[in-house]
C-alpha cells in the first residue's frame, strides 16, 4: 500500500513526528507540492521550509486546507482544540488522522464536525523510520480510510490495530513513552561502565549495541523474552548476580509502576483537555 500521489496531505503543526512523517511520504514519492503545514512557531516554519523545500508552510489555518484529503492532527493536547475549531470549516470533508497523546476521538468529532477519525500513538523512532505506532479507528471510518492512514504511518514503521480506543492510553504509557525507557537504561549502563573503568564512548557503544541486538533476537525468536533471559543466566553466574541484584531492588516493580502511572496520565490528557 502506497499513497497516492494525487492525495493532498495537511499537518497541523510542524514539530518532530510531524516532520517524520512528512519526510517518509517524500521518500514515498509524494511531490512536496501537495503537502501544506500549519505551524504557528516561526522558527519551526523556517526550519521545515529549509528541510523540506516545496511544502507549503502557514502561519495559521485558512482556506488552503480546503484541498486536504486527510489532515495529521500533531499538535499538543493543549492547544488541540482551538486548532481544531480554527480548522473545522476548512477540513470537514477530510480524513483526519490525530498523533496527539490524550485527546480521545469524541472529543474530536465534536470540534471537528466529522466522524472520519483515525487516532494514532507513535514514538520517536519513526524519526529513523523504526518506529511503533497503535491506531484506532471510529466507526466512521471506512476500509479505505483505515488503508489511507496505513499508508501514511507505514513510512514510519510498524503498526498495530486496537479494538478499542481506550487501548491507546495503554499503548501511550509501553510505546510511546517506551523510548524514553530504553534511553534511561543506556544512561545507566553507561554510568555503569565509566564507575567501572571504560571511557564514556566505549560504554555507551557497548549498551547502545546490546540492546539493538537483544531486540533483534526477540524480534527473530518465536520465544518468550523471560525464556531469552533464563538462556544468558547462568544460576551463580555474572547474568545473574545482575537480575538478582535489580529484582532485590524491585526494578521490575518500579517498572511495571512507572508505565501506569504514564497510562493514568494518558488518561488523564484526556479528561483536562477533552472538554
Amino acid at each position: 500500500m502506497t499513497v497516492t500521489s494525487s492525495s493532498p496531505l495537511a499537518f497541523i503543526g510542524g514539530g518532530n513526528m510531524a516532520s517524520a512523517i512528512i519526510g517518509g511520504l517524500l521518500k514515498q514519492g509524494l511531490p512536496a507540492t501537495l503537502i501544506d503545514v500549519v505551524e504557528p512557531y516561526a522558527p519551526q516554519r523556517d526550519k521545515l521550509r529549509a528541510q523540506f523545500p516545496g511544502v507549503t508552510v502557514l502561519e495559521a489555518a485558512g482556506a488552503e486546507l480546503a484541498r486536504a484529503a486527510l489532515v495529521v492532527w500533531a499538535v499538543k493536547p493543549q492547544t488541540f482544540k482551538d486548532a481544531a475549531l480554527a480548522c473545522a470549516a476548512h477540513t470537514a470533508g477530510a480524513l483526519h488522522l490525530s498523533v496527539a497523546a490524550g485527546i480521545r476521538s469524541d472529543s474530536m468529532a465534536a470540534w471537528l464536525g466529522t466522524d472520519r477519525i483515525v487516532r494514532a500513538m507513535p514514538n520517536t523512532p519513526a524519526l529513523v523510520g523504526q518506529g511503533m505506532t497503535g491506531l484506532y479507528a471510529r466507526p466512521g471510518a471506512s476500509a479505505a480510510d483505515r488503508a489511507q492512514v496505513e499508508a501514511v504511518v507505514a513510512t514510519t514503521g510498524a503498526h498495530v490495530w486496537l479494538r478499542q480506543e481506550s487501548d491507546l492510553d495503554t499503548v501511550t504509557a509501553l510505546s510511546g513513552s517506551g523510548p524514553a525507557y530504553v534511553f534511561y537504561f543506556l544512561e545507566a549502563m553507561r554510568e555503569a561502565g565509566l564507575q567501572m573503568g571504560l571511557d564514556a564512548a566505549t560504554a555507551q557503544t557497548l549498551a547502545i549495541g546490546t540492546f539493538v541486538g537483544a531486540s533483534a533476537l526477540a524480534q527473530a525468536s518465536d520465544e518468550p523474552p523471560e525464556v531469552l533471559r533464563e538462556r544468558v543466566t547462568s544460576k551463580g553466574g555474572t547474568t545473574y548476580a545482575a537480575l538478582t541484584s535489580m529484582e532485590t531492588a524491585g526494578v521490575k516493580a518500579a517498572f511495571v509502576a512507572a508505565m501506569h502511572a504514564a497510562q493514568q496520565r494518558a488518561k488523564a490528557l484526556g479528561d483536562e483537555f477533552g472538554g
